[in-house]
């Protein structure tokens, strides 16, 4: 494999972490309140990051699962349907973070870590024990499974700590 097709395939997973960044990024610079930013991020976060990575990682692992093996380092097997649906998984509780609360987001990015850093370990091990420096074991994956979790409980702490915006209110003519 040249250089420029292993680069490009280490790093496509970061456009999991790019896109949601930038559009959070463009659309909170319009934000009336710190909490109304905070909030966009959150949400473009749990959509684009966990929600669109993870189901993205679904529809390759079942639909080109002898593309993902070689990116990965291994051979086909049995296993990978599973991981499929383990990040189906992810997708549908990352699509839900879109509108849960600063707790729920929080126990959302804990269940992804569970996973996400769990792999994390496996790949660090594969690369290590037993020299697999494919592209899909190696590269941007290593980054989006340490930060996408991560990012979403510091956002949602975060979340927590901010006081509420204050509502304006109305007073009724009597």
């Amino acid at each position: 494999m040249d250089n420029f097709s292993y680069l490009a395939q280490s790093a496509f997973p970061l456009v999991w972490i790019l896109v949601p960044a930038i559009g959070a990024f463009v659309r909170a610079r319009h934000a009336r309140s710190p909490q109304e930013a905070l909030e966009t991020w959150q949400r473009w976060w749990a959509i684009g990051a966990l929600g669109f990575g993870s189901l993205w990682m679904t529809v390759a692992f079942l639909a080109l699962p002898d593309v993902m093996a070689t990116a990965i380092g291994f051979d086909r097997t049995p296993f990978m349907f599973e991981i499929a649906f383990a990040n189906l998984g992810l997708a549908v509780i990352g699509f839900r973070a879109a509108s849960a609360s600063a707790r729920e987001r929080i126990t959302i990015g804990l269940g992804a870590g569970m996973f996400l850093w769990g792999a994390v370990v496996g790949h660090v091990y594969q690369w290590f024990a037993n020299g697999d420096h494919a592209p899909g074991n190696t590269g941007g994956v290593l980054v989006n499974d340490i930060l996408i979790p991560a990012v979403m409980i510091m956002l949602a702490v975060r979340s927590r700590r901010l006081p509420a915006t204050p509502q304006p209110t109305v007073e009724i003519a009597a």
